[in-house]
């Protein structure tokens, strides 16, 4: 079967306004304009890499939706299931900066936002099924309770189709009533994917293992075929059924901003395993992205080209 998709994910994209200066957000005067959303960043890398990625959502139709929207498209993304409605307003966060390398502070202004009203209606089934791909967040799933539906349908449609899904935990403790069902949540979705990526300190909460053996292990116990360990400056950890392994990290001159690194990874990860790499050039590959991604200041500028990542070797 010829598959019109390489990759298709489902998510909120948010407009970001990053602040000018390091310290508290009040204290900022003005804001650089970017574009925010895990899986959005997920398809912009893959886009620029070359593969056919679709992204669906819903949107407001005020200036905010429209920036995204033509941001996106700009990115070669097919938009064609991204709903643009004028009853609805486009979510929006704040971002600080930060000198330290710390994570910086994130405000959030997305609560009913177009994008969390989405639900199982959304969800075209004969589109999804002519993607080779999925990739799905914990962040998609913790807007509301209906896109926690709308994820779990996309997860069993491709699965049970016999095409790969990629799950990246992604916790947003603020979005979940608790963090039991936050932990809940998130394992019941991890447990309908082939590929999971979670990093060391969400896998030590969502698993009660405290190594990433353990974590890894745990999530192969539940049905995934490859398990990747984010570490930070100590690379990633991986299990798989052809073997374990570790991937050191690349090294890093400044850490500008840490957000989006997780989402480079994905990126590297997803589209070497697409194109028949083995899964230790695939963690590389990732490794390499989430290193470029923590030395820029917006959540997509350092995701690369194809050009870029041929001329890195990888």
């Amino acid at each position: 079967m010829k598959h019109m998709l390489d990759v298709i994910t489902f998510g909120e994209a948010m407009l970001l306004l990053v602040a000018d200066r390091p310290g508290p957000l009040e204290q900022a005067q003005a804001f650089y304009k970017r574009t925010a959303g895990a899986e959005t960043n997920v398809a912009i890398g893959l886009a620029r890499l070359g593969l056919q990625v679709a992204w669906a959502s819903r949107l407001g139709t005020d200036s905010m939706g429209r920036y995204l929207l033509a941001t996106m498209t700009g990115e070669g993304i097919d938009c064609s299931h991204v709903v643009c409605d004028s009853s609805q307003r486009t979510g929006f966060q704040f971002k600080g900066r930060v000198s330290d390398g710390s994570d910086p502070p994130v405000e959030y202004h997305r609560k009913g936002s177009a994008a969390s009203h989405m639900g199982v209606a959304d969800v075209d089934e004969a589109w999804l099924l002519g993607a080779r791909h999925l990739h799905a967040t914990g962040v998609f799933a913790a807007i509301s309770a209906t896109t926690v539906q709308a994820a779990v349908r996309t997860m069993d449609l491709m699965r049970g189709a016999g095409h790969s899904v990629s799950f990246d935990p992604n916790l947003r403790p603020s979005l979940w009533a608790t963090p039991e069902l936050m932990r809940n949540a998130i394992n019941d979705l991890a447990s309908r994917a082939d590929w999971v990526l979670p990093g060391l300190e969400e896998g030590r909460f969502l698993t009660g293992e405290d190594s990433a053996e353990g974590i890894a292990r745990f999530y192969r116990g539940r049905g995934a075929s490859l398990v990747v360990v984010k570490l930070g400056s100590q690379g990633a950890y991986y299990d798989h059924a052809q073997g374990c392994g570790h991937v050191p990290a690349f090294p890093v001159a400044e850490v500008v901003d840490t957000v989006g690194a997780g989402d480079g990874f994905a990126v590297g990860v997803i589209s070497a395993l697409l194109e028949g790499l083995s899964v230790s050039q695939a963690v590389r590959r990732g490794a390499w992205i989430g290193a470029r991604a923590v030395q820029v200041l917006g959540d997509s500028e350092g995701l690369p080209t194809r050009a870029e990542l041929e001329q890195a070797g990888l």
